[in-house]
C-alpha cells in the first residue's frame, strides 16, 4: 500500500473553504435551503488533487485491501465538507450512496451519556446519584451500590451479558430473535460482579440498558423521544432515528456477513440485543459527521459538564484483580480512557461500533474542529475487526500526523 503524504491543517481548512465557496450543494448538511428544506446528503465533486483526494484515495486502497462491500465517509473541518463520498455497492449492482441508512450502534451511547450530562446541567440530577432511586427492582441491594456514573463510565462492575457463555450462540442461532431489557439485564445480574462497583473499569451493555431505562423513569419521558429531543433535535440530526423493530428506513446500506458460516445479508438481523430500547438507531453518514463535531465538541454541554463527558473517573482504572482478567478489566490511562458513553483517544473524541456486518466510526479532534464519520460493510473475505476504525485512523494520520488514534485496549 503506497504511504499518504502528512497534510498540514493550514492547507486543509483553505481547501475546505475553497469547497464550500465552489460547491454549496455539498456543503455543511445541517443547514437549510431557502425552502425550508435540509440539504440532501450527497457525494462531493470528484476531487482530483488536495487533501480530498488524498482521503479518497485512503479509502479506495482500504476497500481493495480490506475487501470491503463498500465504504462511505464524510469529513469536515469548523462543519465545512472536505470530502462526502461513497464507494463499492450495497447490494450486487445496487451502488452504496453517502443518503443510504446503517445502524449506529453504540454511537447511541454517547448520546445517553450526553443527555444525563444535559439533566444534570439542568439539576435534575446529580452524577452519584444512586439508581435504585429510579430502578428499586434490581437484586442484592445493586441499586444501592450503583450511581448513574457508573452506568455512563462503564464502572458497575456489572457482567457483559453479549460475552456471557451461550449468549452469543443464542444470537446466531436465531438472528431474528428479539429480546426484552428484562432478560439481558437479568443475565448479567444473575453472575458475580467483577469487582466493586467503582473500584475498577470493564464495558458492559448492561450498564447502557439500565441508564436507558433510568433516564426514562428520571424525566417520564420514553428513551427514544428524549434522546430525539436532548441530543438529535438540537444538533439538526434528522436522519437519526430510534426503532423498536429491526427496520432500517429507505435508502437501506445493506449488510452481509460470514459469522455463521456461510456469506449472508445480515441488514434486517434484530438489533434488540445492542443496547437500551429506544436507543436503537439507524443514521446517515452526514449525520454521523455532525454527530461526531456535536458530542466531541460538547457543545449541547456546560465547561463542567463537557469535563466530566471527556473523564467520568475513570483515568486510572481498569487492572487485572483475581476475579478480573486483563482483557475485561482494560487500563484506562490520560491517553486511551472511557468517558461518559465514549472513548479518548489521545486528543480524539471517538466511538466506533461493530456487529452484524456494518462498521461504523465518528471521530473528533477538538483542537483542530475536525470530524471525521466512516461507515463499512463486508466482502465474502474481509477480516474480523473495526475496519471503519481502522479507515478513520489513516485518514487521521493523513491528515494531522501529529494527532493520531490509537487504540483502547
Amino acid at each position: 500500500m503506497r504511504p499518504m503524504r502528512p497534510i498540514s491543517l493550514l492547507r486543509l481548512t483553505a481547501v475546505t473553504a475553497l469547497i464550500a465557496l465552489s460547491a454549496p450543494v455539498a456543503a455543511a448538511v445541517g443547514a437549510e435551503s431557502n425552502g425550508g428544506h435540509r440539504r440532501p446528503c450527497v457525494s462531493s465533486r470528484l476531487p482530483d488533487r488536495g487533501p480530498a483526494r488524498d482521503i479518497l484515495r485512503i479509502a479506495e486502497q482500504a476497500k481493495e485491501e480490506m475487501d470491503l462491500k463498500s465504504v462511505i465517509l464524510r469529513v469536515t473541518v469548523d462543519g465545512r465538507e472536505v470530502i462526502t463520498t461513497a464507494l463499492g455497492e450495497s447490494m450486487t449492482g445496487v451502488p452504496a450512496d453517502p443518503a443510504m441508512h446503517f445502524r449506529n450502534g453504540n454511537v447511541a451511547i454517547s448520546y445517553m451519556g450526553t443527555t444525563l450530562l444535559r439533566l444534570v446541567d439542568e439539576g435534575r440530577v446529580g452524577l452519584d446519584d444512586p439508581v435504585g432511586r429510579w430502578l428499586p427492582d434490581l437484586p442484592d441491594g445493586l441499586g444501592k451500590r450503583i450511581t448513574l456514573r457508573m452506568l455512563g463510565a462503564s464502572t458497575s462492575g456489572l457482567v457483559d451479558y453479549v460475552t456471557s457463555p451461550g449468549f452469543s450462540d443464542s444470537v446466531y442461532a436465531d438472528p431474528f430473535r428479539q429480546w426484552t431489557a428484562d432478560e439481558l439485564v437479568a443475565i448479567s445480574t444473575s453472575r458475580p460482579l467483577w469487582y466493586e462497583p467503582g473500584t475498577n473499569w470493564s464495558y458492559s451493555h448492561a450498564n447502557f440498558v439500565l441508564l436507558g431505562a433510568a433516564l426514562e423513569k428520571i424525566t417520564g419521558t420514553p428513551l427514544d423521544v428524549l434522546l430525539q429531543q436532548k441530543v438529535m433535535g438540537p444538533l439538526g440530526l434528522r436522519e437519526t432515528s430510534n426503532s423498536f423493530t429491526p427496520d432500517i428506513p429507505t435508502p437501506v446500506l445493506h449488510a452481509f456477513t460470514a459469522d455463521r458460516g456461510t456469506y449472508e445479508e445480515s441488514s434486517f438481523w434484530n438489533p434488540s440485543w445492542t443496547t437500551a430500547p429506544g436507543a436503537v438507531q439507524t443514521t446517515d453518514i452526514c449525520d454521523l459527521a455532525r454527530s461526531a463535531s456535536g458530542i466531541g465538541s460538547g457543545e449541547l454541554l456546560s465547561p463542567s459538564a463537557y469535563q466530566e463527558l471527556l473523564n467520568p473517573g475513570t483515568v486510572g482504572l481498569g487492572h487485572a484483580t483475581k476475579t478480573c482478567p486483563a482483557t475485561v478489566c482494560i487500563a484506562n490511562t490520560e491517553a486511551t480512557h472511557y468517558g461518559m458513553g465514549l472513548l479518548v483517544l489521545n486528543d480524539w473524541v471517538s466511538q466506533h461500533p461493530l456487529f452484524f456486518g456494518y462498521t461504523a466510526a465518528q471521530a473528533y479532534l477538538p483542537g483542530k474542529h475536525l470530524a471525521i464519520a466512516v461507515s463499512t460493510t463486508k466482502g465474502p473475505s474481509t477480516p474480523d475487526g473495526h475496519t471503519a476504525q481502522t479507515i478513520t485512523q489513516r485518514i487521521a494520520a493523513a491528515l494531522v500526523p501529529d494527532h493520531p488514534i490509537p487504540a483502547f485496549g
